[in-house]
Formats: structure tokens, sequence, C-alpha cells
């Protein structure tokens, strides 16, 4: 399956992967700013999202950034992913170490670490909502949740739109295939590696980020006093120099 994508600039790639809630849209804000830093920009949409469509048969998101890079003809490249993408992240460099230049997870899940009481009660009460066809509910509890206090209305606005396509795409799908698992080691991954988290986002991430810090060899941990869940877009200038800063060294 070809994900749906947009490439652009010169220089070292640079791959960019989004949370569930959004698309490859949240990262707006950083994309003229790391193509005027000189490099090369990928951000895709995975199956489901933004105009990739539901798989229609089971997959690994992971292999799906790395079949895209292969018909890019990009051999290494810097992955950045936020939540979600930061997970598929985390394996696409456990499980091919030498296709990363460098590794940047915000607020990334991680399959080592298990949930929490908070975060499958917003898990039964998103499902609650979609059962009762009640989109704009389901929406909203998400904007609640994940957009920290610094996240403008625009944004907000922003999020609602993504979330809602979301879950019309893959609503109106006949069958809809769980992403298939991969065993991989935290071992494993070898590049630079920079994890942010934010302190006003749930405490299973803010958990997530320091015990990978703590296993990932010679990570660096930020930590956004002023961040929700989804920081590049609640303050999308610092992270922008943030993710520059690091991947300049």
């Amino acid at each position: 399956m070809t994900l749906s994508h947009d490439t652009a600039g010169t220089g070292d790639a640079v791959v960019l992967l989004h949370s569930s809630v959004c698309d490859r849209r949240m990262w707006d804000p950083q994309w003229q700013d790391l193509i005027d830093a000189g490099y090369q920009v990928v951000r895709c949409d995975f199956r489901g999202h933004g105009e990739s469509p539901v798989a229609q048969q089971p997959g690994n998101d992971a292999v799906d950034v790395r079949e895209l890079l292969d018909q890019l003809g990009i051999e290494k490249a810097a992955v950045v992913g936020s939540s979600y993408g930061g997970r598929v992240a985390l394996e696409f460099a456990a499980r091919w170490p030498e296709r990363l230049s460098a590794l940047i997870l915000l607020s990334a899940g991680s399959p080592f670490h298990p949930s929490t009481d908070e975060l499958d009660a917003f898990d039964e009460q998103e499902e609650s909502l979609v059962d009762a066809d009640d989109l704009h509910g389901a929406v909203e509890l998400n904007v609640r949740t994940w957009l920290g206090p610094d996240a403008d209305e625009g944004t907000r606005d922003q999020v609602r739109a993504m979330q809602r396509h979301a879950y019309e795409v893959q609503l109106a799908a006949e069958e809809e295939f769980d992403p298939v698992e991969a065993e991989f080691e935290l071992s494993s991954v070898s590049a630079r590696t920079l994890i942010v988290t934010g302190e006003h986002d749930m405490k299973y991430f803010t958990d997530v980020a320091r015990d990978l810090a703590d296993q990932i060899t010679g990570a660096r941990l930020v930590r956004l006093p002023w961040g929700g869940h989804l920081p590049s877009l609640e303050r999308p200038q610092e992270v922008s120099s943030l993710l520059v800063g690091f991947l300049r060294g």
C-alpha cells in the first residue's frame, strides 16, 4: 500500500509521522520551517487517515512507512513522530536502525508501557460516543483531552476537522483491520534520540517519555512546562526551533 504523502525540499530527509487524532496536515506549521532549514521533508497519512484509505487487509504502519521511503529512494532519514506516530517511529527505529539518522518522539506512545486507568477511561468514553453515533461529542472529547492550554481556537478547529474526517473514513469502511503488531527491542534503537513531553499531558505519556529516556542509550529528554499532548500545534514556532536545533546537532 502506498500512503498518501507530500515531499518537498532538498538535503537530508526528515519524515513526519502524525498523531492518530490528526493526519499529515498537523505538520503544516513545521513544514516550511524544515524546508527552509535545508531538509527534504516527507509527511504521510497512515491508513484510514487523511487521504490514505482504510486498509483492505492486515498491515503494519511502520512497514508502510519503510515501503514509502523505498519508493521515494530515501535510504536514511530523521524520523519525527507525534503520539501514535511516535510509537510507529519508535518501532521503525528499532526494526531498521540503519535507516535512521535521528529519532524525535513528541508525546509518544509505547507498547512497552501498560495503559492506565485514565487512558482506559478516555478510550471507553470515546467508544461509547462513537457507538452512539455522537461524532460531535467524540470530536470534542478528543480536542479537550489532547490539546493543551496554549492551543488557540484556530488550532482546535484544525484538530476537529482532522479527527472528524478520520472517523468518517474509518466508519465508512466495510471492514477495518487493526495494525499488525511486531516484536522489537528498545536496545536496538541506535539513532540520536530526542524525547519531548508536555507537563499538561496525560500521566501515561509523561511516564512513557521518562521510561524511554532511561532505556534508549544517550536519549535527551525535554519537558515543556506549557505543553499538552500536541505541542507542535500548541506552540509551533518553539517546536520548529527545537526540531531544527536537534537535527543540526
